[in-house]
């Protein structure tokens, strides 16, 4: 008799996770104690009925403990007991979040390798970060919100999210948690940037003292131009092009910073470039970017900064995907190690998703689809890669399996 190929000896679920090794996690359990005093629940158990729940989509608690019972017999398979509610309240409530940060950056330092495209590139984009936040709003006031206070006089808390990233890993590979009302320049003080590596951000980044310290470790930054800075013009050039439009101008200017009583702290010495540009409605379009780069051309300098849509892009890709916008406790410790579960389902789907493109260059899979296919198959025995591939074809040949065989058992009154 032949091997049926139509099954698969795991679930798609411990296909999805299989980069996330036991014995590592063992590892960082040793180094945090984690394990320590749990008596119900330890933390690989802990992180599974999490990811689980993040791969399912599950808006509570409830929902998570009533879908994995249902699971019970194929996850004690995998080597998943399911807890009681209050117990996965406990752990999330009690279990230090620092673990799972831990298992997201350790697992990122594995799978870098599967994250960097292949494809030819110009040799900046290697060098490209890129670095942004996101809010998360939350429905109690766990965290400080941002803005101004609402005419009800209540106001929403919110957890913000500072991330970097490489712009061709297209993955997170710095992360802070701050209150929504934290100002984005802070996260820049934990970075670390060495020699050439460039630096997209937003405007809310700018910082004459931080970006002069860029300038002198030879890390090149392009950002936006706030519209309030003043600064001193020491020298410009228009660029023209041959309908005799004007392109470009680009200025050579020194910003400086005062104190209360007028005296000079520091200076900058940087270079604008404003431009006009028709969007696809042929419509002009306007805007000025700051850098401390001299060499680049102007129009490498603003492909830099559309480059930094694409952590616009991961963000829009975390909060559809993924739940975070119902949280299953409402501690900041319970809310982080969600996030984290988040982040490394994200990671481990981008592997995926990287794998898929290489093995089926003809085929091009989007995120959401290879999400939505995982989440319905979770738990049934099939080739994850297969069935993304060719869902159609994979799922028939399942059902015809099962009916053939429902045709053998024989027919009792």
């Amino acid at each position: 008799m032949g091997k049926d190929t139509n099954y698969f000896g795991q679930p798609v679920f411990a296909q999805a996770v299989k980069f996330v090794k036991k014995s590592d996690v063992n590892g960082i359990i040793s180094k945090f104690k984690s394990d320590r005093y749990a008596k119900k629940i330890d933390t690989y158990n802990h992180l599974m009925i999490m990811l689980y729940g993040a791969f399912k989509g599950y808006y509570g608690l409830r929902e998570l403990v009533i879908g994995a019972k249902a699971e019970e017999s194929r996850l004690r398979q995998m080597g998943i007991t399911v807890p009681a509610r209050s117990t996965l309240a406990d752990a999330n409530s009690r279990r230090s979040a620092d673990v799972f940060k831990s298992v997201y950056f350790d697992l990122f330092q594995k799978l870098r390798p599967f994250l960097s495209d292949s494809r030819q590139c110009n040799e900046w984009e290697n060098l490209l970060k890129i670095i942004d936040s996101t809010t998360i709003t939350l429905f109690t006031d766990i965290l400080k919100g941002a803005g101004r206070k609402p005419k009800s006089g209540k106001k929403k808390g919110g957890i913000k999210v500072h991330t970097m990233m490489y712009y061709k890993e297209h993955t997170p590979c710095a992360i802070q948690f701050t209150s929504a009302a934290t100002h984005d320049s802070k996260f820049l003080k934990g970075l670390s940037l060495g020699k050439n590596e460039i630096l997209a951000m937003d405007r809310a980044y700018i910082d004459y003292k931080y970006m002069e310290s860029l300038s002198k470790n030879g890390v090149i930054y392009v950002t936006k131009m706030k519209k309030n800075l003043k600064y001193k013009v020491l020298d410009k050039e228009y660029v023209v092009n041959g309908n005799g439009k004007v392109e470009a101008l680009i200025k050579t200017v020194m910003l400086s910073k005062h104190d209360s009583k007028g005296k000079r702290i520091v200076e900058h010495k940087a270079r604008l470039v404003e431009y006009w540009k028709s969007d696809k409605y042929g419509k002009r379009k306007h805007a000025t970017l700051l850098t401390n780069n001299f060499n680049f051309h102007y129009s490498q300098i603003i492909k830099i900064y559309d480059c930094r849509w694409q952590i616009e892009l991961l963000f829009k890709q975390l909060k559809q995907n993924f739940q975070l916008e119902y949280f299953y406790g409402e501690s900041v410790n319970a809310i982080e190690i969600q996030i984290w579960v988040a982040l490394i389902a994200n990671l481990l789907m981008t592997v995926v998703q990287k794998n898929l493109r290489q093995k089926y260059p003809d085929h091009n899979f989007s995120f959401s689809n290879i999400i939505c296919l995982v989440r319905n198959m979770l738990m049934y025995y099939i080739d994850m890669y297969k069935l993304i591939y060719n869902p159609e074809k994979e799922w028939n040949a399942v059902n015809q399996k099962l009916f053939d065989q429902q045709l053998k058992i024989p027919f009792s009154k």
